[in-house]
């Protein structure tokens, strides 16, 4: 195990033989650090908190603090981190509340500096959070989504996987899967991240499912609820109905359509 003199590290901590731990790392409570994970120096990490392995956590990241959160009083809460992450200068995420189950973010994500994930988030897998990038309490982010610069997602808000939203935007409404996000507006998309959806191996087919529902639910003249039943007649592949459910579990709404 390499730990740096000046490092401060709770007893109550629990780090794997090869994970490292730089100069003037602070960890603090019940940290469990995994294999070959790297915190670098000046992070600050806070318990009940997990990191798996292959992580690493750059200068001034500041990984499971207490969740902002006013009704917050000191209880017991969680932040479990999966394998292969990177947390970039001065990152921030916080804790679970005690209703909302913990935050969570999984495997081989990439996180900019100064992003922040908020109380009870879940980030899935693959996910890009560029600098700056807010998502407050509850976020949903799905598998393969990349959140550019500057972007403020309100709590509550889901972003379905392999939706690339653009700077400097924001949402209080939930965003489709494969879309791609208005860049500078609120609550828009502005078509499909067909680039995206290629690089990931999406052929022709799958691509043209994924269109016709798009245009279906935002292009057709019909109301959210229409699209939906129209939908729900037609024979549909499993890409094109991931598109239906995911409308169909939206709480906040989706967003609308740039004209």
């Amino acid at each position: 195990m390499s730990i740096h003199a000046t490092a401060l590290v709770s007893s109550q901590a629990e780090i794997d033989p090869s994970a490292e731990i730089g100069p003037y790392v602070v960890i603090e409570g019940k940290v469990r650090i995994g294999a070959r994970s790297r915190v670098l120096s000046h992070a600050c990490l806070f318990g009940e908190t997990e990191i798996g392995e292959d992580n690493i956590i750059h200068p001034f990241a500041v990984i499971g603090h207490d969740p902002q959160d006013l009704s917050y009083r000191g209880e017991p809460t969680s932040l479990v981190v999966g394998h292969g992450n990177t947390f970039r200068e001065g990152c921030s995420v916080h804790r679970g509340t005690p209703s909302g189950g913990g935050t969570v973010v999984g495997n081989d994500n990439f996180l900019m500096a100064n992003s922040h994930i908020g109380h009870d988030c879940r980030v899935g897998d693959s996910v890009i959070l560029a600098n700056g990038v807010l998502l407050g309490g509850h976020v949903r982010i799905a598998d393969h989504a990349f959140i550019s610069g500057n972007v403020v997602i309100h709590q509550f808000c889901r972003v379905g996987r392999h939706a690339m939203l653009g700077g400097a935007s924001g949402y209080s409404k939930d965003v489709l899967p494969f879309c791609t996000g208005s860049t500078g507006k609120i609550n828009q998309v502005m078509g499909l991240n067909v680039i995206g959806l290629r690089r990931a191996g999406f052929d022709a087919d799958q691509r043209r499912e994924i269109k016709d529902a798009y245009r279906t639910i935002y292009l057709s003249g019909l109301s959210v609820s229409q699209a939906l039943a129209e939908l729900d007649r037609r024979p549909l592949g499993d890409l094109a109905r991931e598109m239906v459910e995911f409308v169909r579990a939206s709480r906040r709404g989706i967003c609308r359509h740039a004209r």
